[in-house]
């Protein structure tokens, strides 16, 4: 009997859909092996470079670079629905010519099921089924703790949602209740695990008695962290600091420069794979509030400190955290400084928002997504 072959479709306009669709791939291999066959591909890798720049690469830069033109947009998009938008009218010009070998590669897999992490598969996917294309089952996750209408389309075999009002808010927007399922966001399986925190520190060379402040610059190291650390560590603490730079050399150089000057306090790390472990070692973590990250987090019971979150799906996902207790708000280097100096100064709200974030974290969301796709009870 031939297994049952699932095409997990992400973009990679932000590491946080690729990270979802990995670990769907991941859990439904290693758990359903001898009757699931998952394969994950990014949709950015079957579309011409020019119209890679522009849908994935321009994102990245406007929201770097422009926050507040990304919230804009962000915000008008997500009521301007209609056809005749120019606006909408060009995208859909723009995705038509430039996503025909995407289109010959599912045809070529014959997937018995279809899952998406990022709102263009299913776009396109609902235009084919329209055009009269007969398509497996077509499952979609939203990566945050919020809803844009980009996500809703037609003809979906159902959404999953990050939390409970997101769910509310897809059946607002048109989605039968019935196809609406609050699983969380799928993260790896290992932010499941009890870890040992003293077995993490050591391997990381931490003192595991000691407060230990986590600075997550992203994957790709985006953002001043080595200001940051050198701003919190010229604070009367007794703390050490983790500082993620990530793929960025040139960050990672330059903290490393600065540890020097605070030996046994500063602990710079390049890009990993086992962020969990370090995540087990530290009391907080100091980071944008993307929704794999907060996810990934929340699971592990971290509390956050949220940086000037981005307008738009991060400013929603920060005051998600905020409304559940497991994060507080910082909009630049002195606001994470005041926020770092009063959880110092108040240990039970620290240890408050731990058990805060562990009550909504949902560690098992991929096990739960794969069981309502596969309809395992």
């Amino acid at each position: 009997m031939s297994k049952v072959k699932i095409a997990v479709l992400s973009v990679s306009a932000g590491a946080g859909h690729v990270r979802a669709a990995q670990a769907v791939e991941r859990v439904a291999n290693e758990r359903y092996g001898k009757e699931v066959e998952a394969i994950h591909f990014d949709v950015m890798d079957y579309v011409p470079k020019m119209f890679r720049k522009l849908y994935a690469e321009s994102y990245v830069h406007i929201v770097n670079r422009y926050p507040t033109l990304w919230g804009y947009m962000y915000q008008k998009s997500d009521v301007v629905r209609s056809d005749r938008s120019m606006i909408k009218k060009l995208r859909v010009a723009v995705e038509r010519l430039n996503t025909k070998k995407l289109l010959k590669k599912m045809v070529e897999l014959s997937p018995d099921i279809l899952f998406s992490t990022h709102f263009l598969p299913p776009e396109l996917i609902a235009r084919m089924i329209k055009a009269g294309a007969e398509l497996p089952p077509s499952w979609v996750q939203v990566t945050d703790f919020d809803l844009h209408s980009l996500w809703i389309h037609d003809h979906m075999a159902g959404y999953f949602a990050a939390s409970e009002e997101i769910a509310f808010r897809m059946v607002e927007k048109g989605i039968p209740p019935e196809r609406t399922h609050v699983t969380g966001i799928p993260i790896m399986p290992e932010f499941g695990k009890k870890l040992d925190r003293a077995e993490c520190a050591a391997e990381l060379r931490l003192n595991p008695d000691k407060t230990t402040l986590l600075l997550m610059s992203g994957g790709l190291g985006v953002g001043d962290i080595a200001s940051l650390a050198e701003r919190l560590l010229a604070m009367d603490a007794d703390i050490q600091i983790v500082a993620l730079a990530g793929k960025n050399a040139a960050l990672l150089e330059n903290l490393n420069k600065l540890a020097a000057n605070y030996p046994g306090k500063l602990f710079p790390l390049g890009f990993t794979t086992t962020i969990e472990r370090v995540m087990a070692a530290a009391d907080v973590a100091v980071t944008k509030p993307g929704g794999l990250t907060s996810s990934e987090c929340l699971a592990m019971g971290l509390p956050m400190i949220v940086v000037s979150p981005i307008p738009g799906q991060e400013e929603r996902n920060a005051d998600y955290l905020m409304e559940n207790g497991a994060a507080v708000k910082a909009q630049d280097t002195v606001g994470v400084e005041f926020k770092v100096r009063k959880l110092l100064e108040d240990p039970k709200r620290l240890a408050a928002m731990s058990r805060a974030a562990k009550k909504i974290g949902r560690p098992d969301a991929a096990e739960k997504v794969l069981e309502v796709v596969l309809k395992r009870d």
